[in-house]
């Protein structure tokens, strides 16, 4: 029962404590019971990505959830009796495109939770990563003048070592390097990848592309492509995040994260020249990009090789070609290095235990 401790919330507990359950377990997902252990039902990944970004309060019960749930109509959490066998709990997991089945027994009390990841061994996500790595870090100069920035230590080893080594445990084994300033650091660092358990291929930049051009110097992806800026130090869930791109049928997926911005004034909203209400130093949020993405292959022909081409470019072509473009809230620990300050702080998140070494 101490496995199943690690999932189990109560319909009380809060949308936080579902969250903090989630990612204590890193299976993605809550099982909501009472006291007796009778399911009631699942939250999801998902689920707690999703309440983020309707703003819902997090300090609300869970319960709050299951309801919206059951109004929309969705159906009740898929389960199986204890017992059931792999093969067959594999089957239902296919069918269902779910990576984890609740176990009851014949009155419902939930016994144990079947996971994808111990049915499977030898489990790979079915994406190809690409880190980008090109640019300059003008930011981080003098730090930059003989390494490029992702080869920057932090912790005692290069910035993107803690991703390509994050990417290798998230069960990707396919990785692209894009490069263009120094790339010689970086490739005499990594070689063919196989020192990290992945194989690594390098795409160079002639001239500067921006942050999605290099993708057009690539052969279109037979699976989805995962792409990340080389600077960033985080501990989002990969595997998350591809089952909500799947879960939303999305042909990309943008990692977001939330930004406060505290305006220093009283705030005065007028209906022509007569004040209707007055706020006083509001606090104003917002989510901005992250720099992680999923991307669909078909998504390849909307990509320019030619010229200069960033990924804001590309979510607009895809809007304007009413392709699903959807948001992926990161809340786990997420950094981007790209001024001093972030540098300092790395290396302070480093030592504090914050983000492993």
């Amino acid at each position: 029962m101490e496995r199943l401790a690690k999932f189990l919330v109560a319909p009380q507990d809060s949308i936080r404590d579902a969250m903090v359950c989630i990612d204590r377990n890193a299976k993605g997902i809550a099982l909501v019971a009472d006291k007796e252990r009778h399911l009631i039902g699942t939250i999801t990944d998902g689920d707690i990505r999703r309440a983020i970004l309707a703003g819902v309060d997090l300090g609300l019960p869970v319960q709050v959830l299951l309801d919206q749930r059951m109004a929309t109509g969705q159906p009740r959490p898929l389960t199986a009796p204890v017992g059931t066998s792999d093969a067959e709990l594999l089957r239902r997991m296919n069918e269902r495109s779910v990576r984890h089945i609740p176990l009851v027994d014949k009155v419902g009390c939930v016994m144990d939770v079947a996971l994808l990841s111990d049915l499977v061994k030898e489990f790979e996500l079915p994406l190809t990563a690409v880190v980008m790595a090109g640019g300059y870090g003008t930011r981080l100069r003098p730090l930059t003048e003989d390494l490029p920035k992702p080869m920057l230590p932090v912790g005692g080893r290069p910035l993107m070592e803690h991703i390509v080594t994050q990417l290798r445990d998230a069960g990707i084994r396919r990785v692209s390097i894009t490069t263009h300033y120094k790339p010689e650091a970086i490739i005499q660092h990594f070689g063919n990848g196989e020192k990290y358990g992945v194989e690594i291929s390098y795409v160079n930049e002639d001239r500067p592309l921006g942050t999605a051009g290099a993708l057009g110097l690539m052969p279109m992806p037979p699976g989805p492509l995962l792409v990340i800026n080389g600077d960033i130090l985080t501990q989002v869930d990969f595997g998350a995040m591809v089952a909500y791109h799947q879960e939303h049928r999305a042909s990309m997926t943008v990692g977001v994260r939330q930004y406060g911005l505290q305006v220093p004034y009283g705030v005065i909203e007028c209906e022509g020249p007569y004040v209707v209400q007055v706020t006083e130093k509001p606090q104003l949020r917002f989510f901005v990009n992250a720099g992680i993405y999923l991307l669909e292959p078909a998504v390849h022909r909307h990509i320019r090789a030619d010229r200069r081409f960033d990924m804001t470019d590309l979510i607009q072509r895809l809007l304007d070609a009413q392709q699903s473009v959807v948001s992926f809230p990161i809340h786990e620990y997420w950094l981007d290095i790209g001024q001093h300050p972030d540098y300092v702080r790395a290396q302070e998140d480093v030592e504090n235990g914050r983000i492993a070494p």
